[in-house]
C-alpha cells in the first residue's frame, strides 16, 4: 500500500441499528492448536521494506508505518477478516440512530508504562489528528467519517475542541456525526484514530515517539529503533489481552531489495518477507512450496500525474499516456504472481461491488496506441516536438522493473521519453506532497473493505489527493453515493465515479495487487485470508523446530 496503506474516505448506506450493543467478546489473538509444541524462544523477524518515516500515528501514511503501529497500538475497535467489528479498547458500544455513538472502555486499561488509558486520551487524539498544527496526511479522515464539525475544523473555521467527540466520564466516549454512518465502526479501526497518551505527547513533544519515551496501548511496545537498521518491539504486559499474546519480540527490518529479502530469508535471518521478487516467484514456488503464500489484496498500483503542472494539466496528455501502457504485460509478464491488469481504480468485488470496464479495456494495444498518438498530436506533441518528463518511484527492484517497462512502452508506442528517477521512501513522500514531480509511482491499499476507500482519495478536498485532481462532477457523484439509500444506487454512483476517473485520467491504474510473502513453516497463526494483507504479530507464534 505503499499506502494504507495506507489514506480520508466516505462511506455510504444508512442502516439504522436501534439500541445496538456488543458484548465484550475477545478480539483476534493467537490461537495455538492442541498438540502444537511452542518454541522456547518466541521471537520473529519480518522485513518491512523501508525505514519508517515516523511512528506517530497522526503523521504516518503508509503500510511501512502501519505494519509497526498496528502492533504497538490498538483502537476502540478492530476488524476481522470478514469485515466484522471486534472489541479492543472499547468493551462495548451502542447507538440508536447510527449518528450518536457511545463507547464504553474496558475497565483497567493501561498504557505500556502502567498509566491509565482514559476517554480523554481518545478525545485528545482525535482532536490532535484534525488540528491543522499537526499537519497530518490523514487530516481529512474525520471529515469523511462525518464527525460533527470536522469539515469546519479542517477549513480552519472552527477550533479542534469543537470536534464532535467528548468524554462523558473517564471510561465513556461519545462521538456525534453530522449524518448517520452505517460503516462508522469499520472506519474508526484505522490506525490514524489509534489513541495516543496525552500526557506522553505533551511531556516529550516531537520526541514522544523515541524509544524510552513512546508508550503504547497494543500487544507490543517499542524496545529500540536503530535508524536504517531495525525497529524492535517487545511484548507489552499491560496490553488488555496480553494473556492471549504469545510472541515476546518482533523485529522489523527496512530492506528495500527484494533479492536481499529472499537471501536473508533463506539464510534464516528473516521469518516473514515483505514480498517475493517477480523474477524469483516461479523458482521459489518450486523450491519452497508451501512457504510461498499468495492471496488477493485490496490495492491498486498506479502512476499519478501532477494534474496542476503543464503538460499534465491537459487531459489529452494524461489520456494518451494512460493508453500507451500495456497493463496486461505489466501484470502477467513483469510481475506474474497473479496480479490483474487495472482499468479501474477500485479492485473488483471490493465491498461486494463490481465495475464495468471502460471501452479501452477491450481494445487491442495497437488501437490504444493509435488513439494515444492522435491525442498527443492534438496537444501539440509529436516527432518534431516530443514529450519528455520525469517518472519518479521509490527505491525498489519491483518499482524499477515496472518503471523500465512503462518507459519502454511509452517510447516504443508513442515516441515519449520518460526519464527514470528514484528516491528513498521518505524523500519521495516529501517530493510528492510538495508537488515537485511530473509523474510519480504510487499505490493505494484499502483502509477498509468498501470502494470509497479508493475513490475518496481523488476528492478535491481530500488531504491524500496528491495528484491535485479537481472535478466538481466527481465530488458530486460521491456525495450522491453517500446520500443514497440503496446499494443499487450506490453501485450506480460509484460506477459514475470510475467513469469520470477513466475519462479524466488523473492517474494511470496499472494493476490490482496480490499479497505474496515467504513465511517460515514454523510460524503459526499466519493469516492468508485477510483482504487487506495485514499481518498482526499478536496472532503469531513460533512452533518448536
Amino acid at each position: 500500500m505503499q499506502r494504507s496503506n495506507t489514506f480520508g474516505k466516505r462511506l455510504p448506506l444508512v442502516l439504522l441499528v436501534s439500541g445496538f450493543c456488543l458484548s465484550p467478546l475477545m478480539a483476534q489473538a493467537a490461537t495455538v492448536p492442541q498438540g502444537v509444541v511452542l518454541a522456547q524462544k518466541q521471537e520473529i523477524v519480518r522485513n518491512n521494506g523501508s525505514e519508517p518515516a515516523t511512528l506517530d500515528v497522526h503523521k504516518a501514511e503508509s503500510n511501512v508505518e502501519s505494519n509497526i503501529l498496528s502492533d504497538l497500538f490498538v483502537g476502540l475497535v478492530s476488524i476481522d477478516d470478514n469485515g466484522n467489528p471486534r472489541p479492543e479498547l472499547a468493551a462495548s458500544w451502542d447507538t440508536k440512530d447510527n449518528k450518536t455513538w457511545v463507547f464504553h472502555l474496558r475497565p483497567g486499561l493501561r498504557w505500556s508504562d502502567g498509566s491509565p488509558i482514559t476517554a480523554q486520551d481518545v478525545v485528545y487524539s482525535w482532536r490532535r489528528l484534525i488540528d491543522p498544527k499537526t499537519v497530518s496526511p490523514y487530516e481529512s479522515y474525520l471529515g469523511t467519517v462525518h464527525v460533527l464539525n470536522a469539515d469546519s475544523i479542517i477549513a480552519g473555521k472552527t477550533s479542534p475542541d469543537r470536534l464532535g467527540v467528548k468524554a462523558l466520564d473517564a471510561q465513556t466516549v461519545q462521538v456525534e456525526l453530522d449524518r448517520p454512518m452505517s460503516y462508522f465502526l469499520q472506519m474508526i479501526s484505522h490506525y490514524s484514530l489509534f489513541p495516543v497518551s496525552q500526557a506522553d505527547v505533551e511531556k516529550y513533544g516531537d520526541k514522544w515517539t523515541q524509544p524510552g519515551n513512546l508508550v503504547s496501548s497494543g500487544p507490543f511496545k517499542l524496545k529500540s529503533w536503530t535508524v536504517n537498521e531495525r525497529v524492535v518491539a517487545e511484548r507489552n504486559p499491560n496490553y488488555w489481552d496480553n494473556a492471549h499474546t504469545v510472541l515476546s519480540q518482533v523485529t522489523y527490518l527496512p530492506i528495500a531489495s527484494g533479492a536481499a529479502d529472499v537471501n536473508r530469508y533463506k539464510a534464516g535471518e528473516i521469518d516473514i518477507t515483505l514480498t517475493i521478487p517477480e523474477v524469483q516467484f516461479a523458482s521459489l514456488k518450486k523450491e519452497l512450496g508451501s512457504q510461498v503464500h499468495t492471496s488477493p489484496y485490496l490495492g491498486v498500483y498506479y502512476y499519478a500525474f501532477n494534474n496542476q503542472k503543464p503538460p499534465f494539466n491537459d487531459v489529452r496528455v494524461r489520456q494518451a499516456l494512460s493508453l500507451g501502457i500495456d497493463r496486461g504485460i505489466i501484470a502477467d509478464k513483469v510481475l506474474g504472481q497473479g496480479q490483474t491488469a487495472a482499468y479501474t481504480i477500485t479492485p473488483d468485488n471490493t465491498g461486494g461491488y463490481t465495475f464495468k470496464l471502460p471501452a479501452v479495456a477491450n481494445m487491442t494495444q495497437d488501437q490504444r496506441n493509435a488513439e494515444a498518438r492522435k491525442l498527443l498530436a492534438e496537444a501539440g506533441f509529436g516527432p518534431q516536438h516530443p514529450l519528455k518528463f520525469n517518472l519518479l518511484y521509490n527505491t525498489s527492484e519491483s518499482h524499477q522493473h515496472i518503471a523500465i517497462a512503462a518507459a519502454s512502452m511509452w517510447k516504443k508506442n508513442l515516441g515519449v521519453t520518460a526519464v527514470l528517477q528514484n528516491q528513498e521512501w521518505k524523500t519521495m513522500l516529501d517530493t510528492m506532497h510538495q508537488g515537485n514531480y511530473d509523474v510519480v509511482r504510487y499505490a493505494w491499499i484499502a483502509d477498509y473493505n468498501e470502494p470509497s476507500t479508493f475513490l475518496n482519495t481523488f476528492r478535491s478536498d481530500n488531504s491524500e489527493n496528491t495528484p491535485k485532481f479537481h472535478d466538481a462532477d466527481y465530488d458530486k457523484v460521491l456525495d450522491d453515493a453517500l446520500a443514497a439509500t440503496s446499494k443499487d444506487q450506490v453501485q450506480k454512483d460509484y460506477q459514475k465515479a470510475e467513469d469520470i476517473l477513466n475519462t479524466q485520467a488523473p492517474v494511470v491504474p496499472l494493476y490490482h495487487y496480490v499479497s505474496a510473502k515467504l513465511v517460515k513453516p514454523y510460524i503459526g497463526g499466519f493469516d492468508d485470508h485477510d483482504p487487506q494483507g495485514r499481518v498482526f504479530a499478536k496472532n503469531l507464534y513460533v512452533i518448536k523446530h
